[in-house]
């Protein structure tokens, strides 16, 4: 199953090793253990048993490298060390570190293994192991991305926190002449037989000179004390106060502000400008020329801002159709074998598979991440290092993209990571950075704070990548018999890996990701292709990348074809699945919402629908009303499996939080183009879901798969099939084009 057209495994292998480097002695560097790189920052007093942990006489510090853009990481990260450290949340500070290949992340290497994430069998694990051991041989990369920062985090930092307990408990026999087998721990202390206690913060120097154990074993999960509980986030107070600092809160003394006006069409040069007016308002320090655009340099970021919109440039042209129409018509035109990117799936035979057929198409946008903090970067160039103050997802390819503007050696470059206010795919990208070091290096000795205005934000953000689908659906005596999918659209990977130097030698997986692993077992005759173009938009990694458009495709042929077949939706999907953790979900969904089909009255309707991302397993229910002056989002039900529920709190805002992102963005979203430039400015031209339009969410998790995995994305690929679905069986009106406020109203 998943035979990626004819480049199968060693194909894929093949392809690693070119956007790797080379994986030839992949396995003797992955056994070779990366520098500490708390050891060069010790202050006096203070240990490290890992890179994870820090205890010293006052406090315990833990690392907690991945990025947290609002989804919960930076405390679920500290809760995993913490519940095998033994002590708790409160008691800890939590850091993100700094920028090391010790905090690699194979974690994302299973996405590109070539199997679905559902496959287990044993080649699927041996390709998986071989590929996360060429990632951390030739690119260990420090990156959050992919619902992976859980599925890299869980053992290890676990792991982390008990290797520091149990040096910790050494250095309390040491003290105490009591053996190491009579000592426990609890909140931050190891306890003594006789009921006394000796705090971590007290055992610091004594632990220090200890050699920590190389492995100890991790606790059952019965024994979990935090873990698998709803926990109390260690972000939220500072969030909840205005305390909390972003990056574009970020200040520091001397000083100044910048933005910057970039060609409107993407990678356009900039043919001459005229900076009279500019140079003349209140504020303003400098302005000059960067990569494709200007920069305005002032004593605070509205002046930079007013002055930028003061100066005029002339543009050049866009490398890419002008019109939106032509991006659609190059898509229709890309379902050929010069296009071929891969044949995902092919089981059975669709063309001679028996039934009725439905044929139908789908289109799905561009559409902007839009995260509500800018994009925004502190620099500071002298002539003996860099310090860079944002947010990002990558760090380590961050320091390097400023190293090479600036000169400096990379190990000179220092990323101060800090909270994300909301990513969605935006803060993978490098742009932001190359500009506000190109104006750091013309103000050398002068920190410059570079901020976007949101038209710019908006402007130059690239977007998800435009899809269309087609697809031919076949039924028999109330059956689904047959599903045939085409996918058009651009390569995500090989965009953004363009515009950091690489290249894509393979297929792109995402182009088909959400449909070719739709874990339809039963369904005895199931083909999935994909196309590739390559003269549209740049585009980059959006919310569940390839899972939201091809979900939406995939799961929205198969609800005409059960409809056309006259089975019921909920019951049809379950026939069809075989995968048991996937039939659970839909089982629990159905349960939840008291389901009894598809209509209910004469003008409110049900849609179901199922995706299968990063690795779990998603069913959501969508009901909805047409009131006669618009759609009415009733109520909606969401199950979800994600292994372990680390916490379970947080899984239900992941839940609701990507429920809303899912059908806000197919009601209202999209990027258009004309004269090369994107139409969409702001917020409201890029309209989600208003809060009196938002339904009641009501979400279960389960726990049947067998290993941890993200949930920052899964939540979003159901949503907007089921609500096309709902809206179907409330109105008969199929809709097969998002965004749906083309063709119904919302209410």
């Amino acid at each position: 199953m998943g035979r990626l057209r004819t480049i199968g495994r060693r194909s894929f292998l093949i392809g690693s090793a070119a956007v790797m480097g080379g994986v030839a002695f992949g396995f003797y560097r992955s056994a070779r253990p990366f520098v500490n790189p708390n050891l060069e920052m010790l202050k006096s007093g203070e240990v490290t048993f890992n890179p994870w942990v820090i205890v010293n006489n006052e406090t315990c510090m833990v690392i907690a490298p991945h990025a947290d853009k609002g989804q919960g990481v930076f405390s679920a990260q500290a809760a995993l060390i913490a519940e095998e450290l033994d002590v708790d949340l409160d008691q800890l500070q939590v850091s993100f570190g700094v920028p090391s290949e010790a905090y690699y992340n194979t974690a994302m290497a299973d996405a590109f293994a070539g199997f679905p994430m559902y496959e287990f069998s044993a080649q699927a694990e041996r390709i998986r192991g071989f590929a996360r051991g060429a990632l951390r041989a030739a690119l260990p990369s420090m990156g959050t991305g992919g619902s992976s920062a859980m599925p890299d985090s869980f053992d290890k930092l676990r792991m982390a926190g008990a290797v520091a307990r149990e040096t910790l408990k050494m250095a309390a026999s040491q003290h105490s002449d009591v053996p190491v087998e009579q000592l426990k721990t609890a909140h931050g202390a190891v306890q003594l037989p006789d009921r006394s206690e000796l705090k971590y913060t007290e055992l610091a120097g004594l632990a220090g000179e200890l050699t920590p154990p190389a492995f100890v074993p991790l606790r059952d999960k019965s024994e979990w004390k935090i873990i698998g509980k709803p926990m109390k986030r260690v972000d939220i107070p500072a969030k909840s106060t205005g305390t909390m600092q972003y990056g574009i809160d970020f200040e520091t003394e001397g000083m100044l502000h910048a933005t910057i006006k970039v060609n409107p069409r993407q990678g356009g040069a900039l043919n001459g400008f005229d900076t009279s007016a500019a140079k003349a308002m209140r504020g303003v320090k400098e302005i000059f020329e960067i990569t494709g655009g200007i920069a305005v340099v002032a004593d605070n970021t509205w002046r930079a801002i007013q002055a930028a919109n003061a100066v005029e440039c002339d543009w050049g042209p866009a490398s890419y159709p002008s019109e939106q129409a032509d991006h659609w018509a190059t898509l229709e035109n890309a379902f050929t074998e010069e296009h071929a990117n891969a044949e995902a799936r092919n089981e059975g035979d669709v063309e001679a598979a028996p039934g009725e057929t439905v044929t139908a198409e789908y289109r799905s946008p561009y559409v902007a991440h839009a995260p509500l903090e800018p994009l925004n970067a502190t620099i500071l160039v002298t002539d003996e290092r860099v310090d860079i103050w944002t947010g990002h997802q990558v760090q380590m390819f961050a320091e390097g993209t400023v190293a090479e503007i600036t000169g400096h050696d990379a190990e000179n470059v220092h990323l101060h990571n800090m909270f994300i206010g909301g990513s969605f795919g935006h803060r993978l990208e490098f742009d932001y950075l190359r500009q506000a070091a190109e104006i750091a290096v013309q103000m050398k000795g002068t920190p410059v704070k570079m901020t976007y205005s949101r038209e710019e934000d908006f402007a130059h953000d690239f977007p998800r990548h435009i899809t269309m689908g087609r697809g031919v659906g076949k039924h028999q005596d109330g059956k689904v018999t047959s599903l045939d999918v085409q996918i058009a659209g651009q390569s995500v990977i090989a965009s953004q890996m363009g515009r950091m130097g690489l290249s894509l030698p393979g297929p792109d997986t995402q182009l088909h990701e959400g449909a070719w692993d739709y874990p339809m077992f039963n369904l005895k005759n199931n083909r999935v292709r994909s196309y590739r173009v390559t003269n549209l938009a740049p585009v980059s990694f959006w919310r569940s990348v390839g899972a939201a458009p091809n979900i939406f495709i995939y799961d929205t042929l198969l609800d005409e074809t059960i409809h056309a077949a006259g089975a019921d939706p909920l019951m049809e999907r379950i026939r069809l699945m075989g995968h048991e953790p996937s039939v659970k979900v839909l089982e629990a969904v159905g349960e939840m919402c008291s389901w009894g089909g598809p209509k209910i009255g004469d003008k409110t309707g049900r849609g179901v629908a199922y995706g299968f991302s990063f690795g779990v397993p998603v069913a959501t229910i969508v009901q909805v009303t047409d009131t006669g002056a618009g759609i009415k989002l009733d109520e909606v039900w969401v199950v979800a499996d994600v292994g372990t529920a680390i916490d379970p709190g947080n899984l239900d805002n992941l839940a609701t939080g990507g429920t809303v992102f899912g059908l806000g963005h197919a009601m209202n979203c999209e990027i258009t183009y004309a004269d090369g430039m994107a139409e969409q400015t702001n917020y409201h031209q890029h309209e989600a879901m208003r809060i009196w339009q938002c339904p009641p969410i009501h979400f279960r998790v389960l726990e049947n798969m067998p290993n941890v995995r993200g949930f920052g994305e899964p939540p979003v690929p159901p949503a907007a099939p089921a609500l096309g679905n709902a809206i179907f069986a409330a109105t008969g009106l199929r809709l097969r084009e998002m965004p749906f406020n083309k063709f119904v109203d919302f209410v």
